[in-house]
């Protein structure tokens, strides 16, 4: 049974703390978070407002880091120097160097480390780079990306608007496409961006150049209250490929169409895009992996590195 200790009890691990719950093959003994209000909910929980406390107290195989972004690194490679497995959310850190430190202290301390770039695990997004690798619809020849939504008011000590501590909108939600763009088509060269920055609202709008195709993506926290939305939409030579209005619907050229719609009837979907949650589908692959000593090779720090770059960039 791993043990499992979970650090910074904001709103991402309200997706985290659930998993982690029902699992069969690991317990989540240990919360960590300096408002102790944040834990009270959870009952049965060893709870700990002092990180470094937790790691000398608790024997854990597992620590998950839901903290803010600036935090992200330097707490990882302080577990893992204790010998415990990590799993982090996005992103590992604002800083490209950060990715070799955090990975070579997973080498040197014989442990597993994984960044949750959830929409690897997202059942459209995985059918989109199943239909991209077989070519079943022939070649991929352009591509729509858009993560739109308000400005997160709702931050701990508004830390998503500090710039300094979470990169504002290239860091924080467009990293989402472009993670998912780098895992399933490769490095992109960026031939177009524009952006508009306010104290209360991020806009970005950026063209890639994949060689053979390109893809346009656009991302946003406007200062109005205007409804989070992420969709795409991808052209192959047979048909279009698109994820938008809640819908994901294959258009073919011969004029039939594929809904794969994930319509909700009882607690099951449709057979060719089984309703899943794919913050669990990360978590019990990084779970497995530890295990079952396999390598966390779905995510590649070659990767991580390239799509740090191109954010410090813009």
């Amino acid at each position: 049974m791993l043990k499992v200790g979970l650090v910074g009890v904001g709103g991402i691990s309200g997706a985290h703390i659930p998993v982690w719950e029902e699992m069969q093959n690991a317990e989540l003994v240990a919360l960590c978070d300096i408002r102790t209000e944040r834990m009270e909910k959870y009952s049965g929980k060893r709870c700990y407002t002092d990180f470094d406390e937790m790691l000398e107290k608790e024997e854990l195989d597992i620590l998950d880091i839901c903290l803010p972004t600036y935090l992200h690194a330097d707490f990882a490679v302080k577990a893992m120097e204790k010998g415990i497995n990590v799993i982090c959310e996005k992103p590992i850190s604002l800083k490209e160097e950060d990715v070799d430190r955090v990975y070579s202290t997973a080498k040197k301390n014989n442990v597993k480390f994984m960044v949750a770039q959830v929409l690897r695990f997202w059942p459209e997004y995985e059918l989109l780079k199943e239909i991209y690798d077989s070519k079943k619809y022939g070649k991929l020849l352009s591509g729509t990306m858009i993560r739109l939504g308000g400005f997160p008011k709702w931050s701990w000590d508004n830390w998503m608007g500090d710039e300094k501590r979470s990169g504002l909108v290239p860091f924080d939600l467009h990293i989402h496409d472009l993670d998912f763009m780098v895992y399933a088509f490769g490095m992109p060269k960026v031939t177009y961006q524009y952006r508009s920055k306010l104290p209360d609202q991020d806009f970005i709008s950026l063209s890639y150049d994949f060689g053979d195709f390109s893809i346009n993506s656009e991302a946003s926290w406007y200062s109005m209250d205007y409804p989070f939305k992420a969709e795409f939409r991808f052209q192959f030579e047979n048909a279009v490929v698109s994820n938008e209005n809640g819908k994901m619907v294959i258009y073919c050229r011969d004029g039939s169409k594929i809904d794969l719609s994930q319509e909700a009837e009882g607690d099951t979907g449709d057979i060719n895009l089984p309703k899943s949650n794919a913050y669990a589908n990360e978590i019990h692959y990084f779970a497995d992996c530890v295990i079952n000593d396999t390598p966390v090779d779905k995510m590649k720090p070659e990767e991580l590195s390239c799509v740090l770059k191109i954010l410090n960039n813009l």
